[in-house]
């Protein structure tokens, strides 16, 4: 493993053969101040040239960052060290800036009407690279209070490596971001939700669900043909009672597929007297796909039906539109340009 995913508590076990003082100092240079040994100025020169050559960090290079006329998002391209392309989402809150991290490179899930698995999953990411994005990107941006698991990859397909990631961000002694400002999406790994249940983190799961019914969910997540909605549904009260923390239900409205009126009446009676809170986003029409995004009228009928049913609906406003802020667009744009040249 990558010297930076370690813990505080497994770094301080190394064998470095320097003085436990030492130890703080690189810890906390690496994790507060997030780039390179190079940086960290408390420790001797030599050190800092011994440490790289030892011990080398993950490498992550910011290539190219654009940022939307309409909103402030940036969204940010990211070459790892073998080449692969990434990207990452920075979205302007009232209470500062949120990051959409990824957790793979591409994604195995197959959902239709994301184009971050157009490519299939090339591999996952480790916690040490997803940490180096965080710092990349706060280096960007300056301070990052808030991530969310909503950017390329199945976060719950990559498992150890996004749980190990979370506890690092966790930290104490690094950037002890907490754990309550961490959200977590997934397409409905059921048996990872349960195992999420039980690591006693107050991280906020989210639900793509995206259909009212196994049949319409079937059409664009290949997933829901071996999960029923019911098993998923189940596994996310369970989540919720466990853990306290309300969960969160997406729902991608696509033209003529899962808006209509019978479709939010199908889904406020499976969802009401749950506890869930529903955010409702419009499809970013793909270049790669015939989906369509419903008119924002439509959209509010949709919602007002759902509220009917006293279920707490949100229609997410639209972020990064103009910079391809859809998950994985400009990746695929970035990569495909980088082929041809």
């Amino acid at each position: 493993m990558n010297i930076l995913g370690l813990t505080c508590e497994e770094f301080m076990e190394l064998d470095l053969g320097l003085p436990k003082f030492r130890y703080k100092q690189i810890f906390e240079g690496l994790h507060k101040g997030g780039q390179d040994y190079k940086d960290i100025t408390s420790l001797p020169l030599a050190l800092r040239e011994q440490l790289a050559e030892d011990y080398p960090l993950p490498v992550v290079v910011l290539k190219e960052a654009y940022i939307s006329e309409k909103d402030d998002t940036r969204k940010l391209i990211l070459e790892l060290e073998d080449g692969n392309i990434v990207e990452a989402v920075l979205m302007s809150y009232r209470y500062g800036w949120t990051l959409c991290t990824p957790s793979q490179v591409g994604c195995a899930m197959g959902c239709t009407f994301c184009a971050s698995t157009i490519g299939g999953l090339v591999r996952n990411l480790t916690r040490a690279e997803m940490l180096k994005i965080f710092y990349v990107a706060s280096n960007y941006i300056g301070e990052i209070s808030r991530v969310v698991f909503m950017g390329s990859g199945e976060p719950l397909h990559n498992y150890e490596e996004v749980l190990g990631y979370i506890r690092l961000l966790g930290q104490e002694e690094g950037r002890n971001l907490s754990m309550r400002n961490i959200s977590l999406s997934t397409c409905g790994l059921v048996e990872g939700i349960n195992r999420l249940a039980e690591e006693g983190l107050p991280i906020t799961l989210t639900i793509s669900l995206h259909a009212p019914n196994d049949r319409v969910r079937q059409i664009t997540m290949p997933i829901a043909r071996t999960t029923a909605m019911d098993d998923l549904l189940e596994a996310a009260s369970n989540y919720q009672n466990k853990t306290g923390r309300r969960v969160s239900i997406e729902y991608t409205l696509i033209e003529g597929l899962n808006n209509s009126l019978e479709h939010a009446k199908e889904l406020g009676a499976r969802l009401k007297g749950k506890g869930f809170h529903v955010n409702l986003i419009s499809v970013n029409p793909l270049e790669e796909r015939d989906f369509q995004a419903p008119e924002r009228h439509a959209m509010e009928i949709f919602k007002k039906e759902l509220e009917a049913s006293k279920i707490n609906v949100t229609i997410r406003r639209e972020l990064g539109s103009d910079i391809s802020g859809s998950c994985g667009q400009l990746r695929n744009r970035y990569v495909e340009l980088k082929k041809r040249s």
